[in-house]
């Protein structure tokens, strides 16, 4: 949240009237039964914010006037620790990696469901469009001892950003699950006002996911990769909707072509993404390599700006 990628930036880094949360599905569940609740005081002197989180359980995790229990305290810029979790929020040199040239011409393709016309692109130019940016970001590691998450156990995952109302509630102003949805599908929602931003994710089906799939079909019959177009996008939509990323816990992440459990720093979600919605080969020219000195082994395994 508030990359630099556009040129913009704003202070403090987190919003001290904001929620930002991470829900937990289980065991395919249609709606969260686990939320980590992340606030921020105001900046001090120095810019930095004190934190806290909050875990909700149950029907709790879904309620914007359940408070929880408080796990853990901490400021920005520094590890903070709780019983089974850990946390560090602060100002981080993006990792993420992508020539965004190669996302305008996919853009094109999906929302005109014309041919994804590759002639132009040479893979060996690409050049991280990321490159040098940074990006204000919430690492947030929960121990697998923890009751919900043991191993074996199939979750899924989604975050979400609220801002307090004048009338005293709190209103849902963005999401995340899968990688590169907005982007690819709501290219134009610069200002994310699009419904599907403050929606839950149990409403995507009805939705969302139709209208998706007839861009993925229309793109992919164009392309003629696919001898059902409609059968293809009908099944990539049913894979990102809910945008729900799962997971299981234990195991090895990967968000790849073989399968998707999970995301590491390393994967290279955006050429998943791209050729998934596509249905053909895209390659970006850029590797793991090109953000390897963005991530370290070490908590909280990305690099303070």
């Amino acid at each position: 949240m508030n990359s630099t990628v556009n040129g913009l930036h704003s202070e403090p880094s987190f919003h001290s009237e904001a929620r930002y949360e991470f829900k937990v599905h289980l065991e395919g569940a249609e709606v969260e039964e686990l939320t980590f609740r992340v606030s921020f005081a105001d900046a001090d002197a120095e810019g930095r914010q004190a934190l806290q989180l909050h875990e909700l359980t149950g029907a709790d995790a879904r309620e914007d006037a359940a408070t929880g229990e408080l796990v853990l305290e901490g400021r920005t810029g520094s590890s903070a620790d709780g019983s089974g979790v850990r946390l560090w929020a602060g100002r981080i040199k993006d990792w993420f990696y992508i020539d965004l040239s190669l996302l305008d011409m996919v853009n094109s393709a999906v929302r005109g469901g014309t041919v994804l016309d590759l002639s132009g692109w040479q893979p060996r130019e690409a050049r991280n469009s990321f490159a040098d940016t940074t990006v204000d970001s919430i690492v947030l590691e929960v121990s697998n001892r923890h009751p919900q998450l043991r191993p074996g156990a199939q979750i899924g995952v989604w975050a979400a950003t609220k801002l307090a109302t004048d009338a005293g509630g709190w209103r849902q102003i963005n999401r995340a699950g899968h990688p590169m949805m907005w982007p690819i599908f709501w290219p134009d929602d610069v200002q994310f006002a699009l419904a599907s931003n403050t929606q839950h994710p149990s409403q995507d089906v009805e939705s969302d996911r139709q209208e998706v799939a007839e861009h993925i079909a229309a793109s992919a019959a164009a392309t003629g990769t696919a001898a059902d177009p409609t059968g293809y996008g009908q099944a990539v939509a049913a894979e990102l909707f809910p945008d729900v990323l799962s997971y299981t816990v234990g195991t090895p992440a990967t968000y790849g072509f073989a399968g998707r459990n999970g995301r590491t720093l390393a994967d290279n979600a955006p050429e998943v993404m791209l050729s998934l919605v596509t249905g053909v080969a895209v390659p970006s020219g850029l590797t793991p390599a090109n953000n390897e000195q963005l991530r370290t082994p070490e908590f909280p395994y990305v690099v303070p700006a």
